[in-house]
């Protein structure tokens, strides 16, 4: 059973044993969390969000409709997704552009991550970065846009599968 705080607003009953919700946080009805994750305070989760286990959802960080965020991904407070390239107020497309965060995927604060982008595997997002196009596994990216530093390798600390 997940641990939600009294203050947070969870609409949503597909969430994972063990997760923590702390206040302020608004989950909407079709959102899926899974296992032993922890969704921070002044955090907002749309219904057509799916989120693996052992997550971590630093403050101040919203996951709009179209995310897919696979297990043990860390997102840093206040990092950003856009899923729509051409916003306008009150039109709105048939479908937002998915952003994958894929399996191990770290993304620092106040990064920016744009509509249609992956996140590969074990791919680290410098704090305040803009990524404007999809990451390689193991690449850690910094800058405005978003350029490879290097790659992980077996020194890094990276899990084993």
């Amino acid at each position: 059973m997940p641990q939600v705080h009294e203050l947070a607003e969870v609409h949503s009953t597909r969430i994972g044993h063990g997760t923590r919700i702390w206040q302020y946080a608004v989950i909407l009805a079709g959102a899926r969390i899974g296992a032993d994750c922890n969704i921070c305070a002044h955090t907002l989760i749309e219904n057509d969000v799916e989120i693996g286990d052992r997550v971590t959802l630093k403050s101040g960080v919203f996951l709009w409709d179209g995310m897919r965020v696979a297990d043990d991904v860390f997102i840093g407070p206040n990092a950003t997704f856009a899923n729509d390239p051409m916003p306008r107020s009150k039109v709105y497309p048939e479908r937002f552009l998915q952003i994958r965060l894929e399996r191990g995927a770290s993304i620092g604060a106040n990064a920016t991550v744009l509509p249609g982008v992956t996140i590969g595997e074990y791919a680290m997002v410098g704090a305040g970065a803009v990524v404007t196009r999809d990451v390689p596994a193991r690449a850690v990216v910094v800058g405005n846009p978003a350029r490879i530093l290097r790659f992980l390798d077996d020194h890094d600390s990276i899990p084993r599968p």
